[in-house]
């Protein structure tokens, strides 16, 4: 599979209100997109509000076609509230590795 788009996210939440963006990301419509090969959640180990997205997608294209569906669009309207400021991105191709959760 190639991934030839991704980024890494890291948002923080309002305090107490970390639960909740896991909660929202593990449950993303991304996770069923075909075009999405990586959507790795996790979070900071030393502040539970801090909340960080590890996505990788086929394609640019593939990526923004998605974002401009309902369901994308739903996820970040019920995020928004629920965080603190705006989410940091860093540009980030994931190119292998492991996850065994």
């Amino acid at each position: 599979m190639t991934v030839d788009h991704g980024f890494h996210a890291t948002m923080t939440a309002h305090p107490g209100k970390g639960d909740e963006v896991v909660a929202l990301l593990l449950d993303a419509p991304a996770l069923t997109h075909p075009d999405c090969v990586v959507f790795l959640v996790g979070r900071s180990a030393g502040d539970p509000d801090v909340v960080h997205l590890t996505e990788g997608w086929t394609n640019r294209a593939a990526h923004a076609a998605f974002f401009a569906t309902a369901p994308a669009r739903d996820l970040v309207t019920r995020l928004a509230p629920l965080l603190a400021a705006e989410a940091t991105y860093t540009d980030e191709v994931p190119v292998g590795g492991r996850a065994v959760l």
